[in-house]
């Protein structure tokens, strides 16, 4: 069956969208459609409370997704004149940035609460993810030299996110765990703040080091109009892919046996925990006792209070409806 989407709907610039190029984005629609099946079998295959990384791996890929079957159809474009090799208006494709709104955000978000960044610092990090994004549409769609006012913005921001991936994050405590090894005959077993940590720094320079190359094609194409809209096309294409579906497959299976309740996302329903009403925990069978008598003496918090971590983002005292609620809310 031939592909036909550039009659079905005509370039509406000079510098426009080939058929090759379409060929080559229905390709990654593809791969992006069998990576979101895929991750959605991989999340009905984990216990529920588990899930966070997993659902937003599944947004991730299905933004994707739609966005590369917009532009495999030659869809979601607006014609801008050029400034630079040339007259004439090229193709600058916004629904692309849409896709990137939505998906940095996640993807950061994710590796920042794997780590236990304080909740201040992820949402920080976040909004210059937005930034990144939103300077990059604006430049593109800026037909004279002020868009390159709007790629600096940008790069600032960028520069932000590299001084936490590189060097904040690691700087802080995993949500994990620490780091302990455990001897076992001639091998060494690692606990999961082990594979956490490691996980963490190889991802963080993995996603720096892409992140890196999104500004240099952006002058290339929308910026300096050097390639063609079909070479843009497989660059973006080449780094969505490697971002998207690469990152998020190594990334959930650096996470696999990592203990979710460290995170603060595991769910305090006990549907959801398989721990009915009054049962009793590990510690308590162990011999630790309950957390309180009933006199209402005991070793937990006085006046019915429970201790959990939220977000990864530290701990503090709560009543018991509030650490429920704030557990539910990320509950997945």
């Amino acid at each position: 069956m031939s592909n036909d989407a550039l009659d079905s709907n005509p370039p509406n610039a000079d510098y426009h969208l080939s058929n090759h190029g379409s060929d080559w984005l229905w390709a990654v629609f593809a791969l992006f459609g069998l990576s979101l099946l895929a991750v959605i079998g991989w999340t009905f295959a984990t216990r529920r409370g588990t899930r966070l990384f997993h659902q937003i791996a599944i947004v991730v890929l299905l933004t994707g997704a739609i966005s590369y079957f917009s532009m495999a159809s030659d869809l979601g474009a607006t014609p801008v004149p050029v400034e630079f090799r040339g007259n004439g208006t090229r193709q600058i494709w916004f629904v692309r940035y849409i896709q990137w709104f939505i998906t940095l955000p996640l993807l950061l978000l994710g590796l920042l609460l794997a780590i236990g960044l304080p909740l201040s610092d992820i949402l920080t990090t976040l909004f210059m993810a937005i930034v990144l994004v939103v300077t990059g549409l604006v430049g593109a769609l800026v037909p004279s030299t002020y868009k390159w006012g709007y790629y600096v913005f940008g790069l600032v921001a960028l520069f932000y996110i590299w001084y936490v991936l590189l060097w904040h994050g690691h700087r802080t405590t995993f949500a994990a765990g620490d780091r302990t090894t455990f001897a076992a005959g001639d091998r060494t077993t690692f606990a999961p703040g082990d594979r956490a940590r490691s996980g963490h720094r190889l991802s963080a320079y993995y996603l720096s080091f892409l992140l890196m190359l999104y500004p240099i094609a952006w002058a290339c194409s929308e910026g300096g109009n050097v390639i063609s809209v079909t070479s843009e096309m497989i660059w973006y294409g080449i780094l969505d892919l490697l971002a998207g579906p690469v990152f998020l497959f190594w990334f959930l299976f650096k996470l696999r046996g990592v203990d979710h309740s460290t995170f603060g996302s595991q769910s305090g329903k006990y549907t959801d925990s398989n721990m009915a009403p009054g049962a009793t925990t590990t510690a308590q069978r162990a011999g630790a006792g309950p957390a309180s008598t009933a006199n209402g003496v005991g070793a937990g918090p006085a006046n019915g209070a429970t201790t959990s971590p939220v977000m990864g983002a530290g701990s503090g005292t709560y009543p018991p409806s509030a650490a429920h609620g704030a557990q539910d809310a990320l509950a997945v």
